[in-house]
């Protein structure tokens, strides 16, 4: 049995002047400056990579030549610190050799062709992935960043040994930041603390979490890490002999018990009782689990052997048992965690794990690039670490499959990192982890995207609840799907997971797009037979368009018909210009109008509107391209009219609506004719306003009086004054048409308590 206690060695020294890092940031191996120290820690590869290594370091010293840091340093330390930090983690030759020249390619106009000739096309594969995009190629900063970082994960997907490079280079940049401007330092703790932090315990890469979270913390905080910084060294002090006590009764626990054990004394990290305070809302004398130990043992067997032996010397914490063996983390963490009752009452948090559940703990998926595991050699580590990673990989592909914009694709990473997870089980027992406050929604999406496209309802633990439920760890959740039902809009305030919203926004847009792309023809055949001519035959998404078709192509800028279509659609263009272009090109082509056709399409209305045949026809159905006004709320009866809103389709407004008529002077040629559907699909909303006498059961009058007119109440307002004998109240009323409404108004003018009511306008 040994006893290793690492607790005094964490933040022994105290802040003089402005705020560092403590030394609990730096628990990683001490960063080398020279190549011949790189090679000592080398010696777990052949002499043929270790030639290739050399080899990259000449090549990187040479293009870095003449370079220095912003600490005045040649630049080539920052690779060599880089490469020490991928050695630390046993990654084999093609990561070192990346580490070594990970800056080459952006900052010394190295190309890929050229690595690929030298060193071949995995390690140049590495590189690129290493590589930010050229920042001129975008309008803000804040894009270009985007899109690097979308670039450098797609690399992870393809090769994990991308973003463990990745790590060590943001590690080693974080501990030399002390020469950058502050405001740049700050930005730079931000982003670390956002994504690069989160994403190194998604991997499991513990000691660079801690490390990467506590030197973001000193940046960003200064002043509130450095008072944290001196209460954890006085609780230290105070603490010493209740630790050494607990100690001294776990030794002879376990020595009686006949178990072999390792003891280590563990405290939390700044950052870490920081954030607890934050979220608990307490002072630092309520965070009780500022030390604790750890436990390991030989085998998994032992380590409920050891918590037996715990529990019998000191009382455990209801509630505070977890199992992470039975259940491991998302990134392949395993241990148990219990929270007991020392002898002075005060809880002490206990981790039992063996040593390779503790190289996991620690180092994640670098562990499995270990070469000696259990007594023998890993055969294909690579391929052990990409399995480890391989549901937030696969999250990440199809978020990226879905996602075009770079700036959501971002948003959708930074929900998927969230830290912690609840254990969730479908009803044949198979175990689902998702964020903390995830929905049934989420469950669904991650059980398949058509089982969340065609989500109605869910039972959790048998009961039925709403969508909006929040689910807890071990409830068993059941889906209910319809074949007929889609994706709601309101689902994406709904959802938790970036893969469940990359989802829905995703069926959401080809479904705008399909709507879109018909209406576009439609409103382009209508301008066709303004222009006297038939539209010419296309087949969307077809080359074979004849002669004109290219022509108006290249003229549009799209590259497809249905492309074009989808433009019209959404108002990006307006029909009746692309119809003259039509004409244009087809009267080159020696075709001209048709008299009866033109005749027709321009004078077939007495008020010089179009012919019916050619209107928009408005029926309520879910299309996605058309909307109704919020501004005057159209409903069947109303005299309307289309306006082509730029990239927003067509939206129905009265022909009184004063929004409108503004529209309407400024825009004309965005104007479309269109009239109701015979025998609309639904109701429609319009609003209503009320004045009536206040008294006990007013309002169950009016509800009432609505309902027995055969309407709905969807909404009400009653604003925020205080309600005295007479009130003002505005409410969303779901009716047929204008002469269901006239029942409705008819029916509350009847009502006693209602002084007056109307329908709003604008």
């Amino acid at each position: 049995m040994g006893i290793r206690s690492y607790a005094d060695e964490l933040l022994l020294s105290d802040f003089k002047g402005r705020a560092r890092p403590s030394a609990a940031a730096s628990q990683m191996q001490p960063e080398i400056s020279t190549f011949a120290e790189l090679i000592d820690k080398l010696g777990y590869l052949s002499k043929e990579d270790l030639r290739l290594v050399r080899e990259a370091y000449k090549f990187a010293d040479e293009a870095h030549l003449g370079q220095f840091r912003a600490s005045g340093e040649p630049y080539i330390t920052h690779p060599l610190a880089v490469a020490g930090l991928v050695a630390d983690w046993n990654l084999d030759a093609q990561a070192i050799m990346a580490a070594l020249m990970h800056d080459a390619m952006e900052d010394c106009g190295i190309t890929k062709h050229a690595l690929v000739e030298r060193f071949g096309a995995p390690t140049a594969e590495l590189v690129d992935g290493l590589t930010k995009l050229d920042k001129l190629q975008f309008q803000t900063r804040e894009e270009g960043q985007a899109e690097s970082f979308r670039k450098m994960l797609m690399a992870m997907s393809r090769d994990v040994r991308v973003i463990l490079v990745k790590l060590a280079d943001r590690t080693h940049n974080m501990r030399t930041m002390g020469a950058m401007a502050p405001h740049k330092r700050a930005r730079i703790a931000r982003e670390t603390l956002d994504i690069y932090a989160p994403i190194a315990h998604r991997l499991g890469l513990n000691q660079v979490y801690r490390e990467l979270q506590e030197l973001s913390f000193a940046c960003v905080h200064p002043w509130r890490q450095s008072v944290l910084h001196r209460a954890v060294v006085r609780a230290r002090g105070t603490r010493r002999d209740l630790i050494t006590q607990v100690q001294n009764d776990v030794i002879k626990a376990f020595e009686d018990a006949q178990v072999p054990i390792t003891l280590a004394a563990r405290e939390k990290t700044v950052f870490s009782i920081y954030r607890k305070m934050r979220v608990q809302h307490s002072s630092f004398a309520g965070v009780n689990d500022v030390f604790g130990l750890r436990i390991i043992v030989n085998s998994w067997q032992e380590c409920y052997l050891a918590l037996g032996v715990l529990h019998r010397l000191y009382k455990p914490m209801p509630g505070k048992f977890k199992d992470y063996i039975a259940l491991p983390k998302a990134n392949g963490y395993k241990s148990l965690h219990t929270v007991l009752a020392s002898p002075l009452g005060t809880p002490v948090e206990f981790q039992i794990r063996t040593e390779d559940m503790h190289a996991v703990a620690e180092t994640g998926i670098a562990a499995h690039w270990r070469y000696k595991m259990n007594g023998g050699k890993v055969p294909n580590p690579g391929d052990v670490a990409q399995r480890l990673g391989s549901m937030w990989l696969k999250s990440l592909m199809d978020i990226q499959n879905e996602t075009r914009d770079s700036a959501e694709f971002l948003e959708h990473v930074k929900i998927d990192l969230v830290p912690e997870s609840i254990y969730v089980l479908t009803p044949q027992g198979k175990i689902l982890s998702l964020p903390p406050g995830a929905t049934p929604l989420d469950f669904a999406y991650a059980i398949h995207s058509d089982v969340g496209d065609r989500c109605v309802a869910a039972k959790v633990n048998g009961t039925q609840v709403s969508l909006r439920t929040e689910l807890r760890s071990s409830d068993v959740v059941e889906i209910v799907t319809a074949q007929g039902a889609r994706p709601d809009p309101s689902w994406l305030s709904i959802v938790r997971t970036g893969r469940a919203r990359s989802k829905i926004r995703h069926y959401l847009k080809q479904l705008t797009h399909e709507d879109s792309q018909i209406l576009g023809e439609r409103l382009l055949t209508q301008a066709m037979r303004a222009e006297g001519l038939t539209l010419p035959e296309h087949e969307i998404g077809s080359h074979q368009h004849g002669a004109i078709w290219p022509a108006l192509l290249r003229w549009s800028g799209n590259r497809t018909p249905g492309e074009l279509m989808l433009d019209i659609g959404l108002g990006r263009k307006i029909a009746s210009v692309v119809a003259k272009r039509i004409a244009q090109l087809m009267r080159e082509q020696g075709q001209r109008p048709d008299a009866v056709m033109l005749t027709l399409g321009r004078y077939g209305d007495p008020e010089g509107q179009a012919s019916s045949h050619s209107l928009v026809i408005i029926d309520g159905s879910d299309d996605a391209a058309i909307s109704l006004a919020t501004c005057c709320r159209p409903i069947p009866g109303d005299e309307i009219r289309g306006y082509l809103g730029r990239g927003e389709g067509l939206i129905v407004h009265t022909a009184d609506c004063r929004t409108g008529k503004r529209l309407f002077e400024r825009e004309r040629e965005r104007w479309i004719p269109v009239e109701w559907a015979e025998a609309p699909t639904r109701t429609f909303e319009t609003a209503l306003r009320m004045t009536l006498r206040n008294g006990r059961g007013a309002l169950a009058q009016v509800a009432e009086a609505i309902s027995t007119a055969d309407g709905d109440i969807t909404h009400i307002d009653m604003g925020q004054e205080a309600i005295g004998i007479v009130a003002d109240l505005t409410l969303t009323v779901s009716v047929r048409d204008r002469q269901h409404l006239a029942d409705v108004l008819r029916v509350l003018h009847r009502t006693p308590v209602v002084l007056k009511v109307e329908r709003i306008k604008p």
